[in-house]
């Protein structure tokens, strides 16, 4: 069990036990106090679920817990692997609903938009802040669904301008099994939203490190429900991005789709599109949706943790002394930082900054859906004069 950390308004907690009781009980032994009105946590896939999911629904009994497995965990000592970390929250600060939408494929603008003003009602109940201004939105998401684009794009709608980020679950890299936590089970195939109000500052944000070279590849052929690309620039879409990124096509792996993904530009900005896997026809698979007659851009990496400073700090200076960031975190960005030696590093700046999180296959950020980011949200301290209502 790791000591406990107590910040105001949030207690952060870890765990690596490996039995999903004792995990539990350890979690609640750092986060229960009077005033905990919810928990977000981010474990292992290699738990057994459903004793966990039996474990956190008895430790935390009567108290709301969200969450997903990870494809590595934030903890508050910095990277962790194989274990379970998460975020309590005080309810004189933060009012939380959340939602489980069950059928991706038959999601709709009406039923997102029912489903979002139903946790509007439950964060307004409270009185803690006025929704506008006061309130974000996370989404956590089964990474393996492939619903990710329809998904967001249509919560989107019906969240206007209320500020919206989160991750895809993973399941350490085994590409097997995704899961989202919600009332006492995981579920697969499936996503919850969470709706937080809250009294304090926050700066919701989203940045990556990658560098356009100036390589375009036009996608000549691709199947976006699949997310197969089969054709760039007309030929084997492998062999046009290998020659793009300078290697063989023998040597395509998951280093080279971690340190040389492609991107989409849109306006000003890029959107990273990585690379999961080639197929034996030479097409490759991504993790997000890419359709016909679309700009590639081979993209390579800049310095990962000076970005990560720059972006951070910003927000810091927005909201003043942070209380808590929560992070999601591409799984090729930890990949990359552990093959480029600064993944020490990064996992101290990480815990310096006080973020709690977790690696995974996709970010959401505004509704839409991108890979080899760093998205989130900084939250900022309370007035020192306010102890809590």
């Amino acid at each position: 069990m790791s000591p406990e950390i107590t910040y105001p308004a949030v207690r952060v907690a870890s765990s690596n036990a490996r039995d999903p009781m004792l995990a539990a009980t350890n979690l609640a032994s750092q986060l229960t106090h009077d005033h905990l009105g919810a928990v977000l946590f981010f474990c292992s896939a290699e738990y057994d679920l459903d004793r966990l999911g039996i474990a956190l629904d008895y430790v935390f009994s009567g108290t709301e817990v969200f969450g997903c497995t990870s494809a590595g965990e934030i903890t508050p000592h910095g990277y962790g692997r194989g274990c379970i970390t998460a975020i309590g929250f005080d309810r004189r600060y933060f009012s939380i609903g959340c939602g489980l939408i069950s059928e991706l494929e038959s999601f709709s603008l009406q039923g997102a938009q029912d489903l979002i003003d139903d946790l509007l009602s439950i964060c307004r109940n409270p009185r803690l802040a006025p929704v506008k201004g006061n309130t974000f939105a996370i989404t956590l998401l089964d990474g393996l669904s492939s619903r990710e684009e329809l998904l967001l794009a249509t919560l989107n709608s019906a969240l206007g301008t209320i500020p919206h980020f989160g991750g895809s679950a993973g399941d350490d890299e085994q590409l097997a099994n995704t899961h989202v936590f919600h009332k006492g089970q995981f579920h697969s195939r499936a996503a919850t939203v969470l709706l937080v109000n809250t009294s304090l500052d926050f700066r919701v944000f989203s940045t990556h490190h990658m560098i356009e070279p100036g390589e375009k590849l036009v996608v000549t052929a691709a199947d976006s429900d699949t997310r197969t690309v089969y054709e760039l620039n007309a030929e084997p879409a492998a062999e046009a991005y290998a020659r793009a990124v300078g290697v063989s096509l023998e040597r395509l792996d998951r280093e080279v789709f971690a340190l040389r993904p492609m991107a989409v530009r849109i306006g000003d900005h890029y959107f990273l599109r990585s690379v999961q896997q080639v197929n034996p026809d030479k097409s490759l698979t991504f993790y997000c949706a890419v359709e016909t007659g679309i700009v590639m851009t081979a993209m390579h990496p800049g310095s990962l943790l000076a970005n990560l400073r720059e972006q951070l700090e910003e927000a810091e200076a927005a909201v003043g002394q942070p209380l808590v960031t929560i992070g999601c975190d591409c799984f090729l960005r930890r990949l990359e930082a552990e093959l480029t030696g600064v993944a020490e590093e990064t996992s101290e700046f990480l815990k310096a900054h006080k973020v709690i999180g977790f690696n995974t296959y996709g970010e959401q950020f505004e509704g839409v859906h991108i890979n080899q980011t760093f998205t989130g949200v900084v939250i900022g301290q309370p007035d020192a004069a306010d102890p809590g209502r």
